[in-house]
């Protein structure tokens, strides 16, 4: 449980509202923690730089975070950025280069307060944790340190946007919702009468979301800009990088721990998409004791032992009951010098009809490959927020529509650390396909527990920087690099490899039907087993916090997931429905700022096991927000449909302040697939 601490040395001063003036004149909206003391005894700052509303898009997440550091002795700079919230601007895409050029600015405008030491750490999650990374690559001089969380290194291959080459649909779902953030208007309250025209200004300039990163099917320099892996040199300041396995971004915690040259730490939990402190599956951690004994040394250049021992904590995750619920991982933590620790060899196991086998057989296999459009239906979410019944449940009924080899009971545990490859010759009848690979851990039961998977669009074989048709019958050498994970097999368990050509919902679908012909006999399944893991206590295991915000519930959310079948039709419908709040939040009520908010959103997905092209997906949510007099409400629905050769993407925006409609768009863009 979260300690809740309400005596701090320092006393601060939060201050609600104040603009950062950029040089094209364009203000920035700031909230500000300062320590009393800073104003006679200047103090390090710590920066987070995001678009998703400090006044009440963050509120929640900031004040028992940043009211923490502060206490603590640390200026906290939490700026809305260009666009968004209440700063000026338009936000017209992620991670631009005036995006950096603004936070350029920002350190410095910080750098130049009277209360700065003159130091500065930038910190933050998802977006926040992105833009750290590219921050620190443009090196400014007062940034001595940063802290990422939840983020990637590579735009293309391990953002919400595509995977292995493929589309994924959540691209879908976060472009909607970008679209609701972005509808909101800045709080009048902060910025006075001309909120009006600026609001419907930010509106008429919204761009599509969802379509505008659709229109990069490739590895192109849309991608490649803000990637710091494109050149792993850039970053000179230290690197705090923390991941969760039931989230979708740890990879990257294992390419920075790798490649960057510069002092780094690494912790890899349990956890979904949320800050540590607050983790789930537990265990949680004290996440903000870890980042503030980071701060002190790099900010406060204080002695202490925040870089002794190893270069990863990494929670493994130990055998257990597959299920969509799972609040808490059963594990220990243990401690890696890098991604490929030394303690990791790799460990070869092949595949033969039905087996999984430590020694490969000689004898020549072909297996045909044709997986039902529905493969993928126990899936889980992409991207874990927390919410119940996010998780991967019991992988048999996707394991039926999949070819599946299994290994001998194991006589003993088996832990891997690190990322899993696959690789295969096959041959296609068709010019496009994916080969999709699924690593699971059996029960002696017959439970099937997901521990990690990958899939690859075999038409990007030679590059990710463009497609190359399949030729039919043309056998090709097929390499799929699985999720990174650490986890334990335990003994009399099998380990299952699962191999299809479609995970919907999940992956949005070829456009024709393939055919695989898989050699068995090349296929090769290499482990990265750990020889001797090395046991820690791991990272600080009670969470504190500075107190919450003030709030009040006003209705309880929650998170329908259900999932129907049309025998006439033999098609699937997937339904997630968050009621009264996109993350089962529910309605609740700002009592400081009298702000009321309440999102929901609905995805249902549909396809036909026999035809990929009836794949459609309808996402609806209403935003609603505001106070007495003063209410905004969007409703914004989007379709997505493809055809052979076009994803064809629609929607439409109807925006009202109290009651009356204000603003209507639409959309509708076919975009080559």
């Amino acid at each position: 449980m979260k300690q809740i601490i309400t005596e701090f040395a320092h006393s601060v001063t939060q201050i609600e509202h104040l603009w950062l003036p950029l040089s094209d004149g364009t203000r920035l909206a700031v909230r500000l923690w300062l320590p009393d003391s800073a104003s006679e005894q200047p103090v390090p700052a710590i920066l987070e730089y995001i678009p998703y509303r400090k006044r009440d898009g963050t509120r929640t997440r900031d004040e028992p975070m940043h009211g923490y550091f502060a206490g603590n002795g640390y200026a906290v700079v939490r700026v809305d950025m260009r666009g968004s919230g209440e700063s000026d601007g338009l936000l017209a895409d992620e991670y631009l280069l005036q995006e950096q050029n603004d936070a350029l600015e920002v350190i410095e405008w910080i750098t130049s307060q009277a209360w700065c030491s003159g130091n500065v750490g930038m910190m933050g999650k998802s977006w926040g944790g992105f833009n750290s990374l590219q921050v620190a690559a443009r090196r400014p001089a007062a940034l001595k340190a940063i802290i990422t969380v939840c983020s990637t290194d590579d735009r293309y291959n391990d953002d919400i946007h595509y995977k292995g080459g493929c589309l994924l649909n959540d691209n879908l779902w976060w472009g909607g919702i970008m679209l609701a953030y972005q509808s909101r208007p800045a709080d009048p309250a902060l910025v006075g009468d001309g909120w009006y025209n600026e609001w419907l200004h930010r509106l008429e300039n919204m761009p599509f979301f969802p379509a505008l990163w659709m229109e990069h099917p490739l590895r192109d320099r849309y991608w490649q800009h803000g990637s710091v892996c494109e050149d792993w040199s850039a970053i000179q300041c230290p690197v705090m990088a923390i991941g969760g396995w039931a989230d979708s971004y740890s990879n990257a915690v294992f390419r920075l721990m790798d490649n960057l040259q510069v002092p780094r730490k690494a912790i890899i939990g349990p956890w979904a998409h949320i800050y540590p402190q607050d983790g789930t599956p537990e265990p949680a951690i004290g996440f903000l004791q870890e980042a503030l004994r980071w701060w002190d040394h790099w900010l406060k250049d204080e002695p202490n032992d925040v870089l002794d021992g190893p270069m990863i904590q990494a929670w493994q995750q130990d055998s257990q009951p597959p299920s969509a619920l799972r609040p808490t991982s059963k594990g220990q933590w243990l401690g890696f010098d890098a991604g490929t620790a030394s303690n990791v060899k790799g460990q070869s196991w092949w595949l033969t009809r039905g087996q999984l086998n430590p020694q490969l057989d000689a004898q020549p296999s072909r297996l045909a490959l044709c997986s039902a459009q529905s493969h993928g239906l126990m899936a889980g979410e992409w991207m874990g927020a927390g919410v119940p019944g996010e998780n991967p449940p019991d992988q048999r009924v996707d394991d039926g529509q999949a070819e599946i080899f299994d290994s001998a009971p194991l006589r003993e545990p088996l832990s891997i650390f690190g990322f899993t490859e696959f690789s295969i010759e096959l041959s296609s009848d068709k010019p496009a396909a994916m080969l999709y690979v699924r690593l699971s851990d059996v029960a002696p039961d017959g439970a099937v527990n997901r521990v990690t998977h990958g899939w690859m669009n075999l038409s990007h074989l030679q590059g990710q920087h463009k497609s190359v048709p399949l030729v039919a019958g043309e056998k090709v050498r097929v390499n799929v690099q699985l999720d990174g994970i650490c986890h334990r097999f335990a003994a009399g368990h099998r380990m299952r490899i699962s191999l299809a050509t479609t995970y919907w919902p999940m992956v949005w679908p070829m456009a024709e039907t393939a055919t695989l012909t898989l050699d068995l006999q090349s296929a090769q399944l290499t482990l990265p087993v750990c020889a001797n893991p090395l046991e820690i206590d791991g990272p600080n295991p009670h969470p504190q916090s500075a107190p919450p915000t003030a709030q009040s519930v006003l209705s309880a959310g929650r998170v329908d997931r259900t999932l129907s079948y049309d025998f006439l039709q033999d098609s699937w419908t997937s339904v997630t429905n968050g009621v009264g709040g996109v993350f089962g939040e529910g309605i609740y009520r700002f009592d400081d700022i009298d702000t009321t908010v309440d999102h929901n959103l609905r995805r249902e997905l549909t396809i036909n096991n026999a035809d990929p092209l009836s794949g459609r997906y309808l996402l609806t949510q209403t935003m609603k927000m505001g106070r007495e007099g003063w209410w905004i409400e969007a409703e914004i629905t989007l379709e997505m449909r493809s055809d052979l050769t076009h994803f064809i993407v629609s929607g439409d925006m109807v925006v009202s302040l109290n009651g009356e409609e204000e603003f209507t768009k639409y959309w509708h863009q076919r975009i080559a697939r």
